[in-house]
């Protein structure tokens, strides 16, 4: 022991690094199998401390045994655990209640280190003192010692730690512990000895046990990971000293300083020279132990960006520096009982309702739920699974929420004070009439899928604060005396105004859900898809998120493309006649600034946009144009293309040219996303993602067949697009259709697309735009072709492939010059009976006018394209399709009011 002490003398005293004392120390009393207690000072104490700092000290003890855990709480909410790993420590730590108030402000102190971050928490005993029994690695028990030494080791719930003290644990102890809860539960556990691997287990359980299996395997050494996944972002100088492995042989060049702490080798008399002395330190002790804050969270007030604190793990690292007006960052956290697959699709359903650009959306793993600091991290915690909830989650979300935090419950099994779980098995996964109440009173009706569970209120005990309000019922069922269902309600509680809005229908649930695999399911959920999501984002703005849409980007490049170089060369000796001396293209709509070659064009005035002429290595990734060549068959019509990103309208683009383009172009403006998309009337036109938008140039002689029909080209164009879809080998049952004048509709249920088409004349030539969008893979909130395929296969086991846009939009553009030839050749007839049968209103019955209109059957298209309708009050009409419209919803012909 004595040439223990000398050598930790000549250490600090010649090093100042008392954190690599303690760690070496730890290792020689592991070795030997010595205990260590941490606690405050004792006078006169016996054995005497080993090392003292303030108040508080270091013990070296007798082995101690922990071997009846009988009266113990188990943690990580899992029975599968095994007993502490021979390279590890197993130690008790002992807190008692201190004031929240008192805590919260360490929350944000860089120098806090949370206690859980650097352990496997165990099981627990309630109480006063608080405890609980935890395993760590050698290095992390360091790391804890010297937190606790220096004040600055946190617990949950204003815990403040008294003591620590290494212990033995049979693993007998921790078998029976797990017994004992089976039979106090009376459900069925496993418990899982050292080595073992569970077989046959669901995914989000095997996920859980291959977590346990991982940290255990890795000794527990979180902060190591934690400092790969964080050197990419980092500072040079910090990352430099995260890179820095410490090992034994390192220690007596490492300097550690610390600032103002004193330090205490009772048991050597120089030692106590060094009690005055001021160790100097960068960091605190166990530097590359300190994780840092995720960059999304941002404390005013520090001096420099090192006084940034952390108070979220490093799971969660954000992308960007933004606070809330509540003061808590920008975190939604998503708790899907570890499953990775249910974590994706809720992720995905949130990302499409909030604004993007303002959240980060993490997954919050089930052992993080118990163990990271993120309850003052989180602007709202979604709980998406539907395994029931074990008791110490449910305590963990509850304590989240009587802080003031914010819970959206999706088919979860979280029950707040008020309320109860029903179970009402004969309604899970079925369709049924949801009503909902929105903030302004007005109800919103819709089908969605029920969960199996609804709730009940329960007469609250004592003085509870918590408030339950109804938002949601179901319809009753069709017996006498049923009640309606309360599925959807939102509960109030706490003084911090914790809120929860609580789910049990499925909003979660996409309509294409493997759930549902027949058409009329489909159908009525698809339906009300677009309801589903106001229901949703009323929900989400309630609990204090925005879900606006983000800023509208910017008009991107516009880039000249052609499936014939020839084609393109005459369109760039046009351009260079019509461009003005500042190289600007300038028409009504639009002003291009043309990019000759691959140079970059001069600074863009306000409204204009760039077009190159030669496109970058890589155009994007929201079209292919080997895909578009590859299926484009026709012999003029979208050989010279203009493609953008993102543009205002492809309308716009080319509606300044039309009437100066060669004839022989076949120019066509292709854009992935467009911001100030136009449908008939001047009606919007949203056009996402995943949408396929062109705007085709065509000349049509006035003195020709379809010159003199001109209504029919929107007919024509609908129908192509249908065609694209449905003479595609495999796809020839995909219910597409077109409904009359300029629609394309899933079945008589939904639009997905339409046409719009502008004509001039000039002279004796119409100059024709014709614009069109159609949904592809934009599955919300309403339907896209791909949902169809998606639907087909599995009512039928097929494996039919994902259709893209530059596919149809090739496809869609060969078929429309194949229509307009035959039409040219044959007249109206030769384009009716394909039209007929894609169109949606056989046999359909309609009132003219208005509800209380004459009843009129359909009959078809007239020579010009208008629809006939026979009515008996006034035989056989025309209805022409500028000043009409067709409402599907109650087969209606009514006027329309621009």
């Amino acid at each position: 022991m004595l040439i223990t002490l000398c050598y930790v003398y000549l250490w600090v005293r010649f090093q100042k690094c008392y954190t690599a004392v303690i760690r070496s120390a730890l290792r020689r009393l592991s070795a030997s199998r010595s205990g260590v207690a941490f606690c405050a000072l004792r006078e006169h104490s016996s054995p005497p401390a080993f090392l003292t700092r303030g108040n508080k000290a270091i013990y070296i003890t007798e082995p101690q045994a922990c071997d009846d855990l009988s009266k113990w709480t188990l943690l990580l909410g899992s029975s599968l655990i095994s007993g502490p790993r021979v390279e590890n420590i197993a130690f008790i730590i002992e807190a008692t209640a201190g004031h929240k108030a008192d805590q919260s402000p360490q929350r944000l102190n860089p120098k806090v280190l949370k206690w859980s971050d650097y352990c496997l928490p165990l099981a627990c005993s309630p109480g006063q003192p608080y405890k609980a029994v935890a395993e760590a690695s050698l290095d992390n028990f360091s790391t804890l010692a010297v937190a606790f030494l220096e004040g600055r080791l946190q617990m949950e719930n204003g815990l403040i730690p008294e003591r620590i003290v290494s212990v033995l644990i049979r693993e007998s102890a921790l078998k029976e512990l797990f017994e004992k809860q089976q039979s106090d539960t009376g459900k069925t556990l496993h418990y899982v000895p050292k080595g073992v691997v569970l077989s046959a287990a669901s995914p989000c359980e095997q996920e859980v046990v291959d977590v346990l299996q991982v940290q255990r395997k890795s000794s527990l050494r979180l902060s190591a990971a934690r400092r790969d996944s964080d050197a990419s972002s980092a500072g040079s100088e910090r990352r430099a000293l995260r890179d820095q492995q410490v090992s034994e042989s390192e220690h007596a060049a490492e300097h550690h300083h610390m600032e103002g702490h004193h330090l205490h080798l009772s048991s050597c008399h120089e030692c106590l020279e060094l009690e005055n002395s001021t160790i100097l330190s960068v960091k605190y002790a166990s530097v590359e132990n300190i994780p840092d804050l995720p960059d999304d969270y941002e404390c005013s007030g520090a001096d420099d960006e090192e006084e940034v604190g952390d108070s979220f793990s490093p799971y969660f690292s954000g992308q960007s520096r933004r606070m809330n007006v509540s003061g808590k960052p920008p975190n939604v956290l998503v708790f899907t009982g570890g499953c990775e697959e249910r974590y994706e699709r809720v992720r995905s359903l949130l990302a499409e309702c909030i604004d993007a650009d303002s959240y980060t959306i993490y997954p919050l793993r089930p052992q993080q739920a118990l163990g990271e600091p993120w309850l003052e991290s989180a602007l709202l915690l979604v709980l998406a699974t539907e395994q029931p909830l074990t008791p110490q989650l449910q305590l963990r979300f509850l304590d989240y929420l009587s802080q003031g935090g914010k819970v959206l419950g999706l088919s979860s099994t979280l029950c707040p004070a008020g309320l109860r779980l029903k179970p009402r098995e004969a309604r899970r996964d079925r369709i049924c009439k949801l009503s909902f109440t929105k903030a302004d009173s007005s109800e919103v009706q819709l089908s969605v899928l029920a969960s199996g569970s609804v709730y009940k209120r329960e007469p609250q005990e004592g003085s509870s604060s918590a408030q339950v309000e109804l938002w949601g019922e179901l319809s009753a069922e069709e017996k006498e005396g049923e009640e309606k269902d309360m599925v959807i309600v939102r509960v109030t509680q706490g003084e911090d105004s914790g809120e929860a809005v609580l789910c049990q229908v499925r909003l979660e649930t996409a309509p294409d859900t493997e759930q549902v695999q027949n058409s009329a399911g489909f159908s009525e959920l698809k339906m009300s898809n677009a309801r589903r999501y106001e229901v949703l984002t009323e929900i989400l703005t309630s609990l204090g998120l925005s879900c606006e849409l983000s800023q509208v980007p910017p008009p991107s490049p516009v880039y000249l493309l052609s499936t014939q170089p020839d084609l393109k060369n005459a369109f760039v000796r046009w351009l260079r006649g019509q461009v003005d001396g500042e190289g600007v293209l300038r028409s009504l709509k639009t002003r291009l600034r043309v990019a000759w070659g691959r140079e970059e064009p001069s600074g863009l005035a306000e409204g204009e946009l760039a077009l190159h002429t030669e496109p970058p290595e890589h155009l994007s990734e929201h079209f292919s144009m080997q895909t578009y060549s590859q299926h484009l068959q026709s012999r003029r019509l979208g050989r010279t293309l203009l493609y953008t990103d993102v543009t205002p309208t492809t309308m716009d683009l080319l509606e300044g040219l039309m009437l100066k383009l060669p004839e022989d172009m076949g120019l066509i403006a292709v854009a992935a996303r467009q911001t100030k998309g136009k449908g008939r009337g001047g009606n919007a036109w949203l056009s996402p993602l995943g949408c396929a938008m062109f705007t085709l140039h065509l000349q049509v002689e006035v003195s020709s067949q379809l010159g003199q029909r001109i209504s029919f080209l929107q007919h024509l164009a609908a129908l192509a697009v249908v065609e694209a879809v449905c003479t595609l080998p495999g796809y020839e049952d995909i219910d597409l259709r077109v409904k009359w004048p300029n629609d394309i509709y899933y079945s008589n249920l939904m639009k997905l697309g339409g046409v719009l088409v502008n004509s001039t004349v000039m002279g004796s030539t119409f100059h024709l735009l014709i614009g069109c969008g159609f949904n592809v893979s934009n599955s919300n909130p309403t339907i896209c072709i791909n949902d169809l395929v998606v639907q087909q296969n599995w009512e039928r086991g097929g494996s039919l492939e994902p259709l893209s846009s530059a596919q149809l939009i090739a496809r869609s553009v060969t078929l429309l010059e194949q229509l307009i030839s035959q039409f040219q050749q044959q007249g109206p007839q030769a384009v009716l009976p394909l039209y007929y049968k894609r169109w949606v209103h056989s046999n359909t019955q309609v009132r003219l006018w208005s509800e209380d209109g004459p009843e009129a059957d359909v009959v078809g298209l007239d020579d010009y394209g208008f629809l006939q309708v026979s009515s008996r009050e006034q035989g056989i009409v025309s209805v022409q399709p500028d000043g009409n419209s067709f409402d599907m919803l109650r087969n209606l012909i009514i006027t329309k009011h621009n």
